[in-house]
């Protein structure tokens, strides 16, 4: 303490100080990850939050109804709720959407606007942990996901949607720009084995538990590597980024413990034992403490082909 400084007026500024730091700090209830469900008057969406602070101001990073993980560009608290803006760009629409969110005994709940001016409603709980195994998991016995011959074992995520899932020569065909195709059985930790081809140019995805995506496609995106062929959708980048040659079959070997996962690309691990943050866009709910089913995408645009597509459970722990 400087000597010229009266010990009352020291302590009072201190005490001020102190004050205003607590006020600027995020209430700790906040802070974490979230998964959340949008209800809609249609349907429900998942979504997904990381709530973090920077300089004792929060700050929000998103997975929307659909695309990649990203930083929103404003975040501020407005009485009792948290204000945050997801911009027109990202959303297809002509205003941007504005959420006020609130957390309450552990459980996040609020509200936006559709862009017709219709309120939607949204709750999430924390997002588990998903501990990895300490020791390498007993495995059980494989299991062959694709017989060769027909969609047995398999449906669609949309019976309305255009039907452009077809078997041909012993492999799973999509012409893009219809229904994803879903196991009908339901997964937690496994080992993955499945190959694929795409056209030039075309699109899609391996959707594990049916929340993470792991990118399927030909065009490079090397400014954007996360986003690219071999990466977890918006999350995880591939290293080195693989080569992008059309038309040619790949094999992808998956393991997915928790929420930690290895990515083998034609025998060469490209992601190595890397924790996914959240569901990805285009996940089919936010569970993420359930099993899940495998979906190869179909939404996307083009043709690509699956085939030899085998999944080895772990052992109940």
């Amino acid at each position: 303490m400087r000597p010229d400084i009266p010990l009352r007026v020291f302590l009072l500024a201190m005490l001020l100080g102190s004050s205003l730091a607590k006020a600027d700090d995020v209430p700790k209830e906040y802070l974490g990850r979230w998964d959340v469900t949008l209800v809609t008057p249609e349907r429900e969406l998942p979504t997904w939050l990381e709530i973090t602070q920077h300089d004792g101001k929060p700050a929000v990073r998103m997975v929307g109804r659909w695309g990649h993980a990203r930083w929103l560009p404003s975040a501020e608290f407005m009485g009792d709720k948290l204000h945050f803006v997801s911009p027109k760009e990202e959303e297809g629409r002509k205003d941007n959407m504005i959420f006020a969110v609130s957390v309450t005994g552990g459980v996040l709940t609020g509200e936006t606007t559709g862009p017709d001016g219709t309120i939607w409603k949204l709750r999430g709980e924390r997002a588990p942990l998903l501990l990895p195994h300490k020791a390498e998991p007993a495995w059980g016995k494989k299991v062959t996901l694709f017989n060769g011959r027909d969609l047995t074992g398999w449906h669609l995520s949309d019976a309305k949607a255009a039907q452009t899932w077809v078997v041909e020569n012993g492999s799973l065909v999509s012409t893009g720009n219809g229904a994803e195709l879903v196991t009908d059985g339901k997964f937690k930790d496994f080992k993955l084995h499945i190959e694929f081809k795409v056209a030039p140019g075309a699109n899609s995805g391996i959707y594990l538990r049916g929340r993470y995506e792991v990118q399927v496609e030909h065009n490079s995106h090397p400014e954007a590597a996360e986003r690219s062929l071999g990466g977890v959708y918006g999350f995880l980048a591939p290293s080195p980024l693989p080569d992008h040659t059309p038309d040619t079959w790949r094999a992808y070997d998956i393991t997915l413990i928790g929420r930690w996962v290895t990515i083998v690309l034609d025998g060469k691990t490209i992601i190595e034992s890397r924790e996914i943050p959240g569901v990805t866009g285009g996940a089919l709910d936010t569970h993420e403490g359930e099993p899940g089913p495998l979906y190869l995408q179909g939404s996307e645009n083009g043709r690509v082909e699956f085939r030899n597509i085998r999944i080895t459970p772990a052992a109940t722990r």
